[in-house]
């Protein structure tokens, strides 16, 4: 490798991350992890972790999960917290019931919530994970990667490191976006959805290699499906070469 290559490989990374991570999708998760540590060389990526899955799976009383979680923290897994429910409840109009439609299967939880809503989840969800973990969260990252202006505003006043959406990442006390691009993600609930995350992700690890900062997320349901699960492996086998594997605290330095 030449000095040019070995400077350029510095300066670019890969973030990876597994999303809606709660006591009912352990399995998957670690089905999942196991994947992300033969390609990363150990738990250097993210956990998006939800505190009642749909109002199905709360984390309150769960003292297998919540020990399970801190394990995931103190191996050095950056969790970050990712809504409350992550069900969508509201009511929408205009481009938000298109985005809700279109983007997501009733899973944009923050798409319409009020500030005051928007606020209490937030903070409720960060204390509840630091105490169980004993650190601060890494940030937020909406459901869906969908924030309605109520959650822009409590998003800017709780003081997160970082939050994340389809495009970018980005400070919100500050506004300052810190890694710019798709992240390549999978859907499994449809065929035409997989044919169409399976396409995007191909041509992903061949448009955005120029990129500083690649960004991959997974699913529990991914597992559920082959094609997907074959897809993810060559995406961190392609962008594991050249790349250093970074974490998302990286982007506070850089």
């Amino acid at each position: 490798m030449t000095a040019t290559d070995q400077s350029r490989q510095s300066t670019r990374r890969l973030l990876a991350s597994i999303h809606d991570v709660h006591p009912g999708s352990v399995p998957a998760v670690e089905k999942l992890a196991g994947m992300f540590e033969r390609h990363l060389g150990g738990p250097h990526y993210a956990m998006l972790v939800v505190p009642d899955h749909w109002g199905k799976y709360p984390i309150v009383g769960n003292t297998g999960f919540a020990r399970r979680l801190r394990e995931w923290s103190d191996s050095g897994i950056e969790i970050f917290l990712h809504g409350w429910f992550h069900r969508d409840t509201s009511e929408h109009s205009g481009i938000a019931a298109l985005k809700a439609k279109h983007m997501t299967a009733s899973e944009g939880e923050f798409l319409g919530l009020t500030k005051g809503d928007a606020s209490f989840r937030m903070s409720e969800g960060r204390k509840l994970i630091e105490d169980i973990i004993g650190k601060p969260v890494a940030g937020f990252i909406a459901p869906a990667w969908l924030y309605g202006a109520g959650a822009m505003e409590a998003l800017a006043e709780n003081g997160f490191a970082l939050a994340e959406d389809h495009m970018k990442v980005w400070r919100p006390e500050t506004d300052e976006v810190v890694a710019r691009g798709p992240v390549i993600t999978w859907a499994s609930r449809s065929r035409m959805r997989t044919a169409s995350s399976l396409f995007a992700a191909a041509a992903g690890r061949l448009a955005l290699g120029p990129l500083e900062t690649v960004r991959v997320a997974v699913h529990p349901g991914d597992i559920t499906k082959q094609s997907i699960l074959e897809s993810i492996d060559k995406t961190l086998a392609s962008f594991t070469k050249g790349r250093r594997i970074g974490r998302y605290r990286d982007l506070l330095t850089s």
